[in-house]
Order: C-alpha cells, then structure tokens, then sequence
C-alpha cells in the first residue's frame, strides 16, 4: 500500500466543512498553489477542488410520474408538448429523452433540419415553471379501463420528476474537424469543408473539466454527491461507454474519450440556467447540462492529479466528414487544450479557428458555486461506496 505524507479521511474534510475551517479552491486555482507551495503543502493546506463543465449532454432524461387519472390509465404512448416520452415502465411513468424530437419536426428532409423542440426543450420548460401539455394513449385493462388522458401538467404538480442522465461528463473528447469538401452537420457542431474550423468539447471546460481532475477516479463512484442542474445530484453509477482503458499521457490524463458518469437528481429542485434544450443544426436535439464535482483532497497523489492545467491537457483531431460516421479511427494529429482556447490551432500547415461546445465562463460560474456551497457549510463531500471502474 502506498504510503502518503498527507493522509485525511472523508471524515475530516466533512468536520472542517461543518466547522467552517474548511479550504475551499477551484480546479484553476490549484494550479499555481501547486506550482508555488509543492504537492505536498498543497495537500496539507487545501481540503476540496472544485471543478465544472456545461456542455451539450446528449445522454440525458428525465423520469416523469404523471399521476393517475380518473378512471385509471396504464399509458402505453406519452407525448409531452409533442415529444414522444417512452411509456413502459408503468401505469404513469415516463422516461423523456433529451434527443427525442417533436412529433411533426420535418427533420432533415428540409436540409439542414433546425429542431427547433425536443426533449431536451420539454425539460428545460419544466424547470423554468412552465405548464406542459401531457397526451397519453392506452389499450385499456380490466384495472386500468382508461384508453386516453389528456391535461397539463407543470413540474410542480407532478408527483414526482427525477433528472437521469446515463452518460455525463465525458473524460476527454475529440477535436472535431471536417477533410471532405462539404459542410457536414454533427453533434460537434457544423463543420466547414476542408477543415476550414476545429470544434472541441470535453464539455470544454479542460482543467475545469470534473473527470480530469480525477484521472483515475479516485475519489469519484457511487454516492459522490455532485452540483447537478443547479442542485445537489450523485453519481449513481459509470456511464454507458465507460472506456477508461486508453493510452494516457505521463500524468495519467486520457488522450482520447475515456470515462463517464450516470448521474441523477432531483429535478424539481433544478434550474432553466443549468438544464437547456440545445437544437443542433442537422443533427438533432439536446440537453446542455451544469455538472460540477467537488474532489477532496485525500493526499498528495489527489492534488497533484487536481493541478493539471490546460497545457498538460492533449486530445485527437479526427475527421467528422468522412472517418468518423464510417467508424474509422484515426488521429490527424495531438492538440493541448491550452491550443484550442486560445482560438485556433495550427493543422497542416495552416491555422483555422476553433469552436467550443460549451461555456466556460458557465464551467468557472458552477466551479465558483460548488466551492461557495462547501466554504459556508451548504454541502458536504459523499463518501463514495465504490469508485469508477479503471480497466
């Protein structure tokens, strides 16, 4: 067993918070306190990084109990403003997906289709206090005779309402770029012809960025208690395409898309600025959500993963014209993050500006929060009961 000359207990840093003698920074602040004071000062002085993203997260629902109606329903088919929701489950549950779009968008048949609504719009509209309009259809049984409801609905007078989201907060993404000689429209984002523009995610907020703080996942599994929607949320277990078994960089940072999070929380309690329906032109629908986790710091070893910067921090330029949609994977070169923020990058000798796919002064806004939360004693860190899968 590793021996460590800083060694603190979820216990402690929990009594600090209680306390008030807890110290609180954000994922960039950690940087040049590391820099400056060495790993292991770092550790004894600091107690939790806090980090952030918000970004498009296409792997995102909401699990809806609507409540019975009079007679009795067992819906076999839910629309919520038009959107299909997924009905069986039960008598008045329904799951609604981020991506689902409305019934009657004409999609791409007028190319590029804009998707104006979908399911990630319908959520977002619950949140901000919005009455919603909720058609179900039924066969009917001889306990629910009931063949069709219709009311509307609003996230206060549901019975209840669970954000689920099965894949958030990817551990590094793909550059995004386009080697054929027309536009193509993608979850990416539109990407010019003959790589005229780069776009970036990791839900770009890079050092900012939850599970590369985390590279290892340390600290990060089931129970973590994470900033969600604008509320407290947990990881409830890894994300669908968990793949953390990828070539790494000499400080253990993924140089390719490696780990996820399913993650869940209470939606009445969510907010219209951290859960927005997102419309992506020629592509479909979404859902921008706020994730935050606050990683404590256990030793040195922790701190020292917390205080990767942007520089430090490498993914793959791919083709999204042509390789990726005929899942061919190749990498057309290396690029820092620090190279992305700054508004362009050099590709085969030229340079052409990049696109972030999310916000980063949002990603700093959720970072800032969590480390408020914490500081006055509003959220303490979730011991988790196991942590995420490595190989």
């Amino acid at each position: 067993m590793k021996k460590y000359k800083i060694n603190k207990s979820y216990q402690d840093i929990n009594k600090k918070i209680k306390t008030g003698e807890v110290v609180v920074v954000t994922a960039e602040e950690i940087i040049d306190i590391v820099r400056e004071e060495g790993p292991v000062e770092a550790a004894r002085q600091v107690d939790v990084v806090t980090t952030g993203t918000f970004a498009p997260m296409c792997s995102s629902g909401a699990f809806i109990n609507f409540g019975h109606s009079v007679p009795r329903l067992k819906a076999s088919k839910v629309w919520l403003n038009n959107v299909s929701a997924y009905a069986g489950i039960a008598a008045v549950d329904c799951y609604i997906g981020a991506t689902e779009p409305c019934e009657d968008d004409p999609l791409n048949k007028v190319y590029p289709g804009e998707f104006n609504y979908g399911g990630g719009h319908v959520i977002q509209d619950l949140v901000a206090g919005k009455t919603v309009y909720l058609k179900a259809t039924a066969y009917g049984t001889d306990c629910y005779p009931n063949r069709m409801a219709e009311k509307e609905i609003s996230l206060r007078t549901l019975p209840s309402a669970t954000l689920c989201n099965p894949r958030n907060g990817y551990q590094n993404y793909n550059c995004a770029v386009n080697l054929t000689n027309k536009t193509v429209y993608t979850y990416m984002g539109t990407l010019k012809p003959r790589a005229a523009n780069a776009n970036f995610c990791s839900c770009s907020a890079g050092q900012l960025s939850p599970l590369l703080n985390d590279p290892y996942y340390k600290t990060i599994g089931l129970g973590t208690r994470i900033f969600l929607g604008g509320t407290t949320g947990y990881v409830t277990w890894y994300g669908t395409q968990h793949n953390p078994s990828v070539e790494r960089t000499n400080k253990s940072v993924p140089k390719t898309p490696a780990g996820t999070l399913w993650v869940m929380g209470d939606l009445k309690k969510m907010s219209p600025k951290w859960l927005m329906g997102v419309s992506m032109q020629g592509y479909g629908c979404s859902l921008a959500v706020g994730l935050g986790i606050p990683i404590p710091i256990l030793n040195e070893e922790i701190v020292q993963y917390t205080a990767v910067s942007d520089e430090e921090l490498f993914t793959q330029i791919v083709d999204y014209g042509h390789d990726y949609a005929h899942g061919i994977s190749k990498s057309y070169g290396q690029v820092s993050y620090a190279e992305l923020k700054s508004g362009s990058i050099k590709f085969r000798g030229g340079e052409i500006p990049t696109v972030p796919m999310s916000s980063m002064v949002r990603a700093r806004e959720i970072a800032e929060m969590l480390k408020r939360w914490i500081s006055k004693g509003k959220f303490v860190i979730g011991e988790p009961q196991f942590t995420l899968p490595t190989k």
